[in-house]
C-alpha cells in the first residue's frame, strides 16, 4: 500500500472537524487509487487527474479559503483494503470520497449512505444511479454515489445502438452481439442491461464469454466467439486484457468489430493491439483538443505531480472533471451551512447542464437530481485504428440516449 497526501493549510484537527465547516482550515477527502493492481493501466492516469486537480484547486484558494486535504492511497483494487481505509478516514473526519473500482464502490454503498459521505467514483456502474429506489428493480438505492460520464450500461447501450445502425449499413440482417469480460462486478455491471437493449434493437445475443481481466492467451475464448458468429464483440475489460483478446482473436481468424467500455479505449491500447476500428465511448475530448477548458487542464498538468508525462490520456481528464465537480459542490455546501457530506451531496443537485468553471469543452454538461444520478446521457463513439504506424482516433457518432425510467439503476 502506498500513500500520497496533498496537505494544504493547517493540519486537520479532530476538534476542528467537529466544528462548523466555515471555521475549518481544511477538510479531508479520501482518495482510493489503483497504481499497482489489475486496473492500474488506467488507474495510473485517472488518479493523478484527481490529485493534480486538487493540488491546483488548493493553489487557487481551495474551497473559498478552505483547503482540501486529499489522502490518496494505492489500495491495489482490493475491496477489504478499501473498506479498511474508509473506516479509518471516517474516524479522521472525512467529508467526501473520491472512489475507484466497481467492486469496492458497490461494497461501500451501505457505509456511505449511513455516514452521508458522497462518493464520486471511477466506477460507472448503473447500480449507483438510483438514489431513491424509484425503479422497483433497483437492488440498493445509492443516494450518495455519483460519477462523471455515462454509466457502463448506458455506454454499452449507445454502442449497441451504433452497432445496430452499422449493421444495417453493411447489409447485415441479423447481427449478433456478444459480451466478454471477467466474472467480476466491473465487466459484469452492464451485461444484462446491454443484452436486453441489443435484443430490443433486433440483435441476436450470444451467451457471454468469460475473459480474465489479466492479460493472457485467449485463443480458446476467441474460438468460442468465432463459433457464435458474432459481428460485434463488447469488451468489458481494459488494458492488457483487451490487447490480448484482440490479438488472440486475430490469430484464430475472428472477423468482428470490437467495442470497448469507457476504460477499454485509448491511444496506447489501439497501438498495443495494432487495432483496426476499435470502437469505444468517451466523455471528454483527448488531451490537447482545441476547446476552451484545455487551458486549465494544461495548467493543472504543468503544476501537478508529473506522474503522467506531458501527454496524458483522456482518463486523466475524467479525473480532473471528477475533482472539479466535487469542488463546486463543496463551494455550494460552504455557502449553505457548511462543508459536510450531506451539504456536498446537495451541492451536486444545484445546477443542470453543469460544466465546472474553466473546463468548458472538457467536461460535458451534466445533471444530477435527487431522483436520478445519471449525470450524462450523451455518449461520444470513437473509432481507433493503426494507420501508417500511428494510432489514430476519430469520433464517428454522438448518441443521446433517452432517460428511461426502466433503465434507472440498471
Amino acid at each position: 500500500m502506498t500513500k500520497l497526501k496533498i496537505l494544504a493549510g493547517a493540519a486537520l484537527a479532530a476538534g476542528t472537524m467537529l466544528g462548523t465547516a466555515q471555521a475549518q482550515d481544511s477538510v479531508l477527502v479520501g482518495h482510493l487509487a489503483d497504481y499497482t493492481g489489475p486496473t492500474s493501466f488506467v488507474g495510473k492516469q485517472y488518479a493523478p487527474g484527481v490529485t493534480d486537480a486538487f493540488k491546483q484547486i488548493n493553489a487557487d484558494g481551495g474551497i473559498d479559503g478552505t483547503m482540501v486535504e486529499l489522502d490518496t492511497v494505492d489500495y491495489a483494487y482490493k475491496v477489504p483494503e478499501a473498506i479498511s481505509l474508509y473506516k479509518r478516514w471516517i474516524g479522521n473526519g472525512m467529508v467526501a470520497l473520491q472512489g475507484w473500482g466497481t467492486a469496492d464502490t458497490e461494497a461501500l454503498i451501505t457505509f456511505i449512505t449511513r455516514d452521508e459521505i458522497p462518493n464520486i467514483s471511477g466506477s460507472y456502474s448503473a447500480h449507483l444511479t438510483d438514489p431513491s429506489g424509484k425503479n422497483p428493480n433497483t437492488k440498493l438505492p445509492a443516494p450518495f454515489n455519483f460519477f462523471y460520464g455515462p454509466s457502463y450500461s448506458d455506454a454499452c447501450r449507445a454502442l449497441v445502438q451504433w452497432a445496430s445502425e452499422d449493421a444495417k449499413g453493411k447489409g447485415i440482417d441479423n447481427p449478433t452481439f456478444v459480451h466478454t469480460g471477467d466474472n467480476h462486478p466491473y465487466p459484469n455491471a452492464p451485461k444484462e442491461a446491454c443484452a436486453a437493449y441489443a435484443e430490443e434493437l433486433g440483435m441476436t445475443v450470444a451467451p457471454p464469454v468469460v475473459v480474465p481481466l489479466a492479460p493472457g492467451d485467449f485463443k480458446a475464448q476467441c474460438l468460442t466467439i468465432k463459433d457464435t458468429g458474432a459481428q460485434y464483440v463488447y469488451m468489458g475489460n481494459l488494458g492488457g486484457s483487451v490487447v490480448s483478446l484482440i490479438k488472440s482473436c486475430n490469430t484464430v481468424g475472428v472477423e468482428a468489430t470490437y467495442m470497448g467500455n469507457p476504460w477499454a479505449g485509448d491511444y496506447q491500447t489501439v497501438e498495443a493491439a495494432e487495432a483496426q476500428n476499435l470502437i469505444f465511448p468517451t466523455s471528454t475530448p483527448f488531451y490537447g483538443a482545441d476547446v476552451p477548458g484545455m487551458a486549465l487542464v494544461k495548467t493543472i498538468l504543468e503544476n501537478g505531480g508529473g506522474q503522467v508525462g506531458d501527454r496524458p490520456t483522456h482518463h486523466y481528464l475524467r479525473g480532473v472533471c471528477a475533482a472539479y465537480y466535487m469542488k463546486e459542490a463543496m463551494e455550494w455546501a460552504k455557502a449553505n451551512g457548511g462543508i459536510t457530506g450531506k451539504g456536498i451531496r446537495d451541492g451536486m443537485y444545484q445546477k443542470s447542464e453543469w460544466v465546472p468553471e474553466g473546463l468548458e469543452g472538457v467536461c460535458l454538461p451534466s445533471t444530477w437530481t435527487p431522483e436520478d444520478h445519471r449525470g450524462l446521457m450523451t455518449v461520444a463513439i470513437n473509432s481507433g485504428s493503426m494507420t501508417d504506424g500511428k494510432a489514430k482516433i476519430e469520433e464517428i457518432a454522438e448518441i443521446d440516449l433517452p432517460r428511461r425510467d426502466d433503465w434507472l439503476g440498471q
